[in-house]
């Protein structure tokens, strides 16, 4: 019996990584909800999808959605993008791609790890599991601490650049995040910024492109073993 559930094991097409499958399926659900949000934002907006045909605005949609998740080209004008398209373009390129690729952002995977703790603590699961599988509460708290650290670094170039300059709060969000991303899109801002600002934007891209991805290593291979654990308590939260 044994031997024969072994055979058919054998005889299974092999399954993903919880990793692969947590790239693969979170970057796609996000190249999605990017399209469907800029094609109905954008489908009458005369600076951007509105003089193209369907075919196209459906293309010119599915590129610009791929494109925030920092490839850095355009097909429509950036800053003519309306509040939600430019919504979504700060979740997009805020997240940015996968792991230990070239891509910006926090990455997919750290994103939805996040969103597979929250969806398992709505449905008071003791562990945090998918496809199978428990993640490890290592990971978990390695993703929470690259979320915060990276939120507070955007939060803090915010309060930095707005009293230097007069242009509107969305523009500058959109290059505060897209410099953190490494994404290379603008609203055509750049130039106007003073240098100060400007200075703080070349800050934003090397902390963007090294020092997340030197965080992620250095809490991947800093774990330090104790011989002892606190007693537990229960804070009130929420």
């Amino acid at each position: 019996m044994l031997h024969e559930l072994l055979a058919e094991r054998g005889r299974q097409r092999p399954m993903w990584s919880m990793h692969t499958a947590i790239t693969v399926w979170g970057s796609l659900a996000l190249v999605l909800l990017g399209t469907v949000v800029i094609f109905l934002a954008e489908f009458g907006n005369p600076d951007t999808l509105g003089p193209m045909g369907l075919a196209h605005k459906t293309l010119a949609a599915l590129f610009t959605s791929v494109s925030a998740r920092t490839a850095g080209f355009n097909a429509i004008d950036i800053g003519a993008l309306t509040t939600e398209s430019l919504a979504v373009h700060y979740m997009l390129m805020f997240i940015g791609g996968g792991s230990a690729g070239t891509a910006g952002g926090v990455k997919v995977t750290t994103f939805f790890v996040l969103v597979l703790v929250v969806w398992n603590e709505i449905r008071g699961h003791r562990d945090v599991e998918f496809r199978g599988r428990r993640i490890a509460d290592a990971v978990q708290r390695q993703a929470i601490t690259i979320l915060v650290l990276s939120a507070a670094v955007v939060g803090l170039a915010i309060l930095l650049i707005l009293p230097l300059t007069p242009l509107p709060m969305e523009k500058v969000l959109f290059e505060v995040i897209s410099a953190f991303g490494t994404v290379g899109l603008s609203t055509g801002i750049t130039a106007d910024l003073v240098p100060g600002a400007q200075a703080i934007i070349i800050a934003l891209m090397f902390i963007g492109r090294v020092g997340v991805v030197t965080l992620a290593v250095a809490l991947a291979t800093n774990q330090l073993r104790r011989n002892y654990r606190y007693l537990e308590e229960k804070p009130i939260v929420g």
